[in-house]
C-alpha cells in the first residue's frame, strides 16, 4: 500500500495541507486554471490604480509633472523588486501558496488605507484650478502625504509578493518530465499573460473611466473588491493544487558556494606559493565531475591545498552547478532592464502627454490613462494566435519541442522596443510643434492633435512586453535549479523593476545635469509644454 502511494506521489511536492501531493489528485490544467482566474483580479486590483496613478498625483495631490512621474515609477518600481522577497520566501521557508495569501491581505489592507484617503475631503489638499499652466498649486501636506505614501507602499509590499509567488504556483502544477507537460507549461506562460491584459483592460477602461468621472474612491474601492474576491477563488483551488515544499534558503547556497570558491581559490594561491612541490589531494570528494562552465566555482568543491577549508564551506556538485545556472541567467536578466525603462514611460509621461491632447473620438471622451487599451488589446488578440497557430507552426518548421526560444521571443521584445521610443520621439515632437502653432504653450486649452498619435508607442511597447514578459518567465523557470525557481522566476519581474527606477534616474540625472547650463531644467515644472 505504501510502495503503491509513493509511485503515485509527485516528488518534492505536497497538498495544501502539507501531505505528500498525488499524481491522480493534484497539479494540471484545472489548478492552473484558478490561478490565471485569479490572475485577471489581481491584475486589475494593481492596474487600476497605476495606469491612472500619475494623474491622481499631479492633479489631485498637486504634485508637479515629474514628481508624479517619478513617484509612480518608484512605486511600481518597488513593488517589482519586492517579488523577489515573495519568491526568495516561496522558495526558502515558506510555499507559493501561503506567501500569496500573505500578499493577497496585505495588497487588500493598502488599498483600503488609499480609498479612505481618496473618500475623505479632509485628507486632500486644498482645491486648485489654475488656468495657467505655468502656475503651480500647493502640494500635499507632510502628514497626508505619509498616509498616502503608507496606502501605497502597503500596495507595492502585497503586488510584490504575489508577482513573486502567483507565476511559478501556476507553472508548477506541469509535469516537467514529459513533452507534453512542458509543452503545457509553455502554454500557461502565454495564458498568464493574456490573463494579466484581461484585468488590463478592465482597469483601463472601466475603473479609469470611474475614477475620472465619480471620483477616485470608487476606482480605489473596485481595486479593493477585486483584490478580495481573489482570495476565495485562489482557495477554491486549494484541493487540486500540488505545491513544491521549500528545501531551505537559495540565497544560502548561492553565497556558500561563492564564498568556498573564493577561500579555496586564495588559500591554494597561498599555498601553492609558499611549497610549489607538495602534492596535495583534494580535501572534498568530489560525487560527479562538474563542467568546465564558469570553472572558478569549481574551487569550490576541489582546493588545491593541504589546508582543510571549515566544514560550513563544504559544497556538492550539485549546488555548484545550481549557482552556474543562476548565474548564467543573469546576462538576459540585465539586458531588459532598459526595455522596462522604457515601458515606465507609458505610466507616467505618455499619459501626461495625452492628456493636453484632444482625447475625444466621436462622441466619445477617452479618459488619458485607457490609453494602454491598444496594447491590451493586441496581446488578448496576438497571445491566443502565438500559442495556437505561431508555436505549432514553428514546431513544425524547427522540427523542436518549443518552436520558437525563449531568447528568440526576448529579442524580438528587445527590437519592438527600439521601434517603440523612436516613435514615441517624433510623436512628442509633432505634439510640441502643434502647441507651439497653435499659440497653446501656457494655456491648459486642450490641444488640436488626437491623442491616438500617442497610442502609436503603446501598440509596439505592448507587443515588446508580450514577446519579452512571458518569455522571460518561462526561460527563468526553466533554466533555474528546481529549488530556486520562484526566485529566479520574479527576477523577470524585478527587470520590469530595474526598468522604472531607472526611469526616475534618467529623469533626475536630465534635470541635474540641464540645471548647471540652462535656466530651467528640461524636465522641471508644471507645464509638459516647456519640458524638452
Amino acid at each position: 500500500m505504501d510502495k503503491g502511494m509513493n509511485l503515485n506521489a509527485w516528488e518534492g511536492y505536497a497538498d495544501w495541507r502539507n501531505r505528500p501531493a498525488l499524481r491522480s489528485h493534484h497539479g494540471g490544467v484545472i489548478a492552473a486554471s484558478f490561478v490565471l482566474a485569479v490572475e485577471v483580479l489581481e491584475n486589475l486590483a494593481y492596474l487600476a490604480n497605476a495606469s491612472n496613478l500619475v494623474l491622481y498625483l499631479s492633479k489631485f495631490m498637486k504634485f508637479s509633472p515629474s514628481n508624479s512621474a517619478n513617484t509612480v515609477t518608484n512605486f511600481m518600481g518597488t513593488a517589482f523588486l519586492l517579488a523577489v522577497l515573495g519568491g526568495f520566501l516561496s522558495d526558502a521557508y515558506f510555499t507559493t501558496y501561503r506567501i500569496y495569501l500573505i500578499s493577497a491581505v496585505t495588497q487588500l489592507l493598502g488599498l483600503m488605507i488609499l480609498t479612505v484617503q481618496a473618500h475623505l475631503r479632509s485628507l486632500n489638499p486644498p482645491i486648485c484650478t489654475p488656468t495657467n499652466r505655468n502656475i503651480s498649486c500647493e502640494e500635499v501636506d507632510s502628514g497626508k502625504a505619509a498616509m498616502l505614501y503608507a496606502g501605497l507602499y502597503t500596495v507595492a509590499l502585497g503586488v510584490g509578493g504575489i508577482k513573486g509567488s502567483l507565476p511559478p504556483h501556476g507553472a508548477e502544477q506541469f509535469d516537467e518530465h514529459t513533452p507534453h507537460g512542458r509543452k503545457q507549461r509553455s502554454a500557461f506562460f502565454n495564458y498568464f499573460v493574456f490573463c494579466l491584459a484581461c484585468g488590463a483592460l478592465i482597469a483601463v477602461t472601466f475603473v479609469v473611466w470611474i475614477e475620472d468621472n465619480k471620483g477616485w474612491q470608487w476606482g480605489f474601492g473596485i481595486a479593493t473588491a477585486s483584490i478580495l474576491m481573489s482570495i476565495p477563488i485562489f482557495v477554491l483551488g486549494s484541493n487540486t493544487y500540488r505545491i513544491k515544499v521549500p528545501i531551505g534558503s537559495p540565497i544560502t547556497t548561492i553565497f556558500k558556494v561563492l564564498t568556498a570558491a573564493t577561500y579555496n581559490f586564495w588559500t591554494s594561491r597561498k599555498s601553492n606559493a609558499a611549497i610549489d612541490d607538495v602534492s596535495t589531494t583534494p580535501s572534498t570528494a568530489i560525487e560527479e565531475t562538474p563542467t568546465q562552465d564558469l570553472e572558478f566555482l569549481n574551487h569550490a568543491l576541489s582546493p588545491n591545498t593541504t589546508e582543510t577549508p571549515p566544514q560550513y564551506l563544504h559544497c556538492t556538485t550539485k549546488q555548484v552547478e545550481e549557482v552556474k545556472s543562476v548565474i548564467k541567467i543573469l546576462p538576459i536578466f540585465m539586458s531588459t532592464i532598459m526595455l522596462n525603462c522604457c515601458l515606465a514611460q507609458l505610466s507616467t509621461f505618455s499619459v501626461q502627454q495625452a492628456a493636453t491632447m484632444n482625447t475625444v473620438i466621436g462622441s466619445l471622451r477617452i479618459p488619458p490613462a485607457s490609453l494602454p487599451v491598444f496594447p491590451v488589446l493586441f496581446i488578448m488578440v496576438l497571445a491566443p494566435v502565438y500559442n495556437h497557430i505561431m508555436v505549432p507552426y514553428s514546431r513544425k518548421l524547427t522540427n523542436t519541442e518549443t518552436g520558437i526560444t525563449h531568447l528568440q521571443r526576448i529579442g524580438t521584445g528587445l527590437v519592438l522596443s527600439i521601434v517603440a521610443m523612436a516613435v514615441a520621439a517624433l510623436v512628442e515632437t509633432k505634439r510640441k510643434h502643434v502647441a507651439l502653432k497653435s499659440g497653446l504653450i501656457d494655456s491648459t486649452e486642450t490641444l488640436p492633435i488626437t491623442f491616438l498619435w500617442v497610442a502609436l508607442q503603446y501598440l509596439f511597447l505592448g507587443s515588446a512586453d508580450l514577446f519579452s514578459l512571458a518569455g522571460l518567465m518561462e526561460f527563468f523557470f526553466t533554466e533555474a535549479p528546481f529549488s530556486m525557481r520562484s526566485l529566479a522566476t520574479s527576477l523577470s519581474w524585478a527587470s520590469l523593476a530595474m526598468g522604472y527606477y531607472l526611469s526616475s534616474v534618467l529623469v533626475d540625472l536630465v534635470n541635474f545635469v540641464t540645471g548647471g547650463f540652462c535656466e530651467t531644467p528640461w524636465l522641471y515644472g508644471a507645464n509638459l509644454n516647456h519640458y524638452r
